[in-house]
């Protein structure tokens, strides 16, 4: 069986940390499942966790006037979904379904805005690593917007 802390290392937005800042941020975590269909998080909710996605597939999606439910993105094994658990409000910006079942480690936001309060440093360390996923988010966001209204003309 795998640690969590060499799990946690595997994903991108956690790469080139130390062995002890991973296994301070692997101590937040553990295991979730999720099936096929089954909701993560709720846009306006409470954002008081986030995901490494380890199998499956996540997607984001936003409600859109006119349009209903729109997938903003698929997330895949590695990548992270939620990075409003770090930022105030602490609210889903997205809603995330389980496209198919997932397996995930889940880490509690509260325990490692606790940590990053008592270590600067590595609250810096984080925000700047989920910063970097908030604009490739919003990005993709945007772009996806742009896609759904602009192919019907000036819906």
């Amino acid at each position: 069986m795998r640690l969590l802390e060499e799990i946690v290392s595997e994903s991108p937005v956690f790469d080139g940390l130390t062995a002890d800042r991973l296994e301070l941020i692997a101590g937040c975590a553990h295991n979730a499942g999720f099936a096929a269909g089954e909701r993560l998080f709720r846009e306006g909710e409470p954002a008081d966790t986030f995901y490494l996605v380890r199998k499956g597939r996540v997607a984001l999606s936003t409600h859109a006037p006119a349009r209903g439910s729109v997938v903003i993105e698929t997330l895949d094994p590695g990548e992270v979904v939620g990075w409003s658990w770090l930022f105030p409000p602490h609210v889903w910006q997205f809603d995330a379904r389980a496209v198919e079942d997932v397996r995930a480690v889940a880490f509690d936001g509260a325990c490692l805005r606790g940590k990053c309060e008592a270590d600067h440093s590595l609250g810096y360390e984080l925000m700047q690593r989920f910063a970097s996923v908030m604009i490739d988010r919003l990005q993709h966001t945007r772009l996806r917007l742009l896609d759904v209204y602009g192919r019907n003309g000036d819906s």
